[in-house]
């Protein structure tokens, strides 16, 4: 076995294949850039090798310094994780001719399957069936203009060396492809050095089912079954689970087996994913073809009970697959939610900063369920405008579908995260919504689903006792330490405006009567006291996590996807808190502010010039995705506030009008 690998990526990957290696006996080396320096990778690796400034085109994609530190640290062999230089023939090659094993597949069935274009050329000759579409590459945006015409829209317009949601846009009219073409192509090639695209017909109401497949040196090829990833985001999964809710097992038995002779074809000796496009009706297509291990590679090993990682490291030693596909059996269901810096109150858009807080759920076995969290971060770590925005990867096993559902929604509960904007909420969200537990998915769920965006949940009455209860801890808690001569027992509860009479008295628990309302609840084990940002434990017999922000007047509390500012007050102050003129919003009708943090690329307008709404007035950058922010409103520009190359923060003013 090697003695020593260099792991050529960052963040949680870098660190899953660190516990990997650790646990085989092998010393690791990480590379990493300037902005990286103090990463949880870095001070788990044995070895470091520092190479370059932040940006990947300048460090990661950089496959001379990659190498050099292999030969400088006497690493045997380079695992790339995913994304950079994971699916790059040429850096394969290359690592052959210097005497470097790469840890993935051979070269030649890189070149032959990672390449969006060249795979579906090579699929059509095996007799797979693929999406309709123009295969092979487009000139320019003239030519994509008409090249989507011909195959009819909507069109998706894809980068060819593609991967992670990243160079992709669907285009629904011309004015989609001559604005998302030269897009797509500057992602490409800020990402992956790449810039050539293809288009291929957009089908609507799709299912993204993939195979994982697994094969050795020795001519070897299984499949590991199959993962639904149809909970996306910008063509970026969200939420992924193993097996499929959608398929039976002649369908799976079928997928699985058109995947391992495609593999088989081009003598696949590693992991990789075969991505299918499924209808409703369990008929498939081939979409592509990821040479490299996938992110949600997780839920996978969480039903099969196999370390891909370590798969992939024996494999590239030269081992034969020690089990057959008659070995391999489906064991309960897995979910995996990704935990991305991103605001989802604001439409997803990326939230850079610190984790000021980072408080994960535990792992382990919890409640009947198995709780999994891949991180490359600790609090206090930033979170950099240079990559891709995800802070971790939740995974919850359960012996059923639903079970490993609950799961996943109670650890979304005790995960708390303060500094930037998390999707906690949302994911929340979704394991509450009756048409996610009932397994009918698509790859326009979210659009469905939440067709104006995300805003939260109205609280259920659960979580409005939940919250009321809570509230009233909370302030008996503070009450008492500060102020024990104002204690009492009958309170008026606000929460969201509405007003409920409570009585709180305490005895072996919390008891909260609600006066009005002829109910009592008792709250248990509570774990709370000032500080603390999560508030734990019982109601009524029902296990809970809060998460929990005294205010200068009341807390804001949320429990899943609900939230809610809560005052606890005395009647009389309640009566003339009731008397309070409401607060007035700015009015930024006038300007047009940054959603978010990142990078100028383009500011389009000038002082005196007349913009109409809905014409681009400057396109915004962060976490390799450029955004087009666009003018609400006609007007005749007053004032610009920035210029391309500069860097702002969110809500930054960049133009006013007059």
């Amino acid at each position: 076995m090697f003695s020593k690998i260099l792991i050529a990526n960052r963040g949680e990957i870098a660190v899953r294949i660190i516990k990997t290696c650790r646990r085989m006996g092998i010393a690791t080396v990480v590379v990493y850039s300037e902005a990286d320096a103090d990463s949880m990778a870095v001070e788990m690796a044995d070895e470091t090798v520092f190479i370059g400034p932040p940006p990947a085109a300048q460090s990661y994609l950089v496959a001379d310094k990659i190498t050099a530190a292999a030969h400088e640290t006497g690493a045997e062999a380079i695992h790339p994780g995913f994304g950079f230089l994971s699916e790059n023939a040429g850096f394969a090659k290359r690592c052959a001719e210097e005497g470097i094993v790469f840890i993935g597949p051979n070269p030649h069935a890189i070149e032959a399957m990672g390449d969006k274009i060249q795979s579906k050329l090579f699929a059509v000759k095996a007799g797979v069936s693929v999406v309709p579409g123009h295969v092979g590459e487009i000139d320019d945006t003239a030519h994509a203009i008409k090249i989507s015409g011909e195959i009819g829209y909507p069109v998706m317009i894809k980068a060819s060396a593609g991967g992670g949601g990243k160079g992709i846009r669907v285009a629904w009219k011309t004015r989609d492809v001559e604005e998302g073409f030269p897009a797509v192509k500057a992602e490409a090639k800020a990402s992956f050095g790449d810039d050539r695209i293809f288009i291929e017909k957009f089908i609507e109401s799709p299912r993204h089912i993939e195979i994982q497949v697994l094969g050795d040196k020795h001519g070897h090829v299984v499949h590991l079954f199959e993962r639904e990833c149809s909970i996306q985001r910008r063509n970026q999964k969200v939420i992924e689970e193993a097996p499929s809710p959608l398929l039976d097992e002649a369908t799976r038995a079928a997928m699985g087996e058109q995947a391992v002779r495609l593999a088989q074809a081009v003598n696949y000796d590693s992991a990789g994913t075969v991505e299918f496009v499924a209808g409703q009706d369990k008929s498939f297509f081939f979409l592509e073809m990821n040479t490299r291990l996938q992110v949600e590679h997780p839920v996978t090993e969480l039903i099969t009970g196999l370390d891909l990682v370590e798969q992939m490291i024996r494999s590239a030693h030269g081992e034969t697959l020690a089990f057959t596909q008659a070995d391999l059996k489906i064991n309960g269901w897995a979910i995996e939610s990704r935990i991305y810096a991103e605001d989802p109150y604001r439409g997803f858009l990326p939230s850079i900063g610190r984790l000021v807080r980072y408080d994960p759920p535990a792992e382990g076995e919890v409640a009947g369920a198995t709780v999994r969290n891949d991180a490359g971060v600790r609090e206090g770590d930033e979170i950099s405008m240079f990559y891709d925005p995800m802070i971790s990867k939740l995974s919850t096993w359960a012996k059923t579908r639903l079970g490993a559902v609950d799961a996943m929604g109670r650890a979304l509960e005790d995960f708390h995260i303060e500094g930037l904007g998390q999707n906690i909420p949302f994911l929340s969200s979704v394991m509450d919504q009756e048409r996610f537990r009932s397994g009918k998915l698509s790859t326009n769920y979210i659009k469905d689903e939440f067709p104006d965006g995300f805003w939260g949940a109205a609280p259920t009455p659960f979580q409005r006792d939940l919250m009321a209860a809570v509230a009233c801890a909370m302030h008996r808690t503070i009450t008492r330490r500060a102020a024990p001569q104002l204690m009492r027992d009958d309170w008026v509860v606000i929460e969201n405006g509405e007003r409920r009479l409570v009585r709180v008295t305490n005895g072996a628990a919390l008891t909260v009567e609600f006066l009005d309302e002829g109910r009592t609840l008792k709250l248990e084990d509570a774990d709370w006291r000032p500080g603390k940002a999560v508030f734990r434990g019982l109601l009524d017999g029902r296990a809970f996590s809060a998460q929990v922000e005294p205010l200068p007047e009341g807390f804001r509390i949320r429990h899943r996807a609900a939230s809610a500012k809560v005052l606890v007050l005395t009647p009389r102050t309640a009566e003339l808190h009731e008397r309070l003129p409401p607060k007035k919003a700015a009015d930024t009708s006038k300007m047009v502010l940054s959603p978010m943090p990142g990078l100028v690329v383009t500011l389009d307008v000038a002082v005196g010039q007349q913009v109409r709404a809905g014409e681009p007035v400057a396109v915004i950058e962060a976490m390799k995705m450029q955004n087009i922010i666009r003018a609400e409103r006609d007007g005749v520009v007053k004032a610009v506030n920035a210029a391309a190359g500069d860097s702002v923060a969110a809500d930054e003013v960049l133009v006013e009008f007059a």
